[in-house]
């Protein structure tokens, strides 16, 4: 019984020290990115009290009856926020992307799709006295690409179709702040 009533006095007092931590650091992970077949990480490090930088990090794996995705997008943000509560608060946050998938069928047809954009977004990431975040965020996209295919009759390079110019990009995130 002691020994129980000391790990709880214990948890109790690591926990409570945690919370009056300042984080500096963010982990979050996007569950509706898993929807999709992909699994998406951010990590987010507090410049000063007014800028991070978050890099975030997207695989997708997803096979669907005989075609199977697959692939990475890498994106650069920095973060401005508007008062002086860097990772907790309201912000701006431009960024770059880098985007590399394919597609490959059971028989020899393959593509991909290669592209490089950038944006802005706004959003607001709220941190919890136990460290843990929200973050939900939305603005418009650029997306410049291209695709290539390939097929038994021979190899096409095209300009992305349908994924080149404006977009929207938006999301949500959970995670811990450390």
């Amino acid at each position: 019984m002691k020994k129980i009533l000391l790990l709880s006095l214990f948890c109790l007092v690591l926990s409570n020290a945690w919370s009056q931590t300042e984080e500096k650091n963010v982990i979050k992970f996007n569950p509706l990115s898993a929807l999709l077949g992909t699994g998406s990480v951010f990590y987010e490090h507090k410049i000063d009290d007014k800028h991070s930088w978050q890099l975030g990090v997207a695989y997708m794996g997803l096979k669907l009856d005989n075609i199977k995705y697959s692939g990475l997008a890498i994106t650069p943000e920095y973060r401005i926020y508007i008062k002086k509560n860097a990772l907790s608060g309201v912000y701006l946050g431009p960024y770059l992307r880098y985007q590399n998938y394919t597609l490959k069928t059971t028989d020899t047809d393959k593509g991909s799709y290669t592209s490089f954009g950038g944006g802005v977004v706004f959003g607001r990431q709220w941190i919890y006295g136990s460290g843990l975040v929200f973050d939900l965020f939305a603005g418009p996209a650029y997306n410049s690409g291209t695709t290539k295919y390939t097929s038994g009759t021979g190899t096409t390079n095209e300009p992305g179709f349908g994924i080149n110019g404006m977009g929207i990009r938006i999301g949500m995130a959970f995670g811990f702040g450390f």
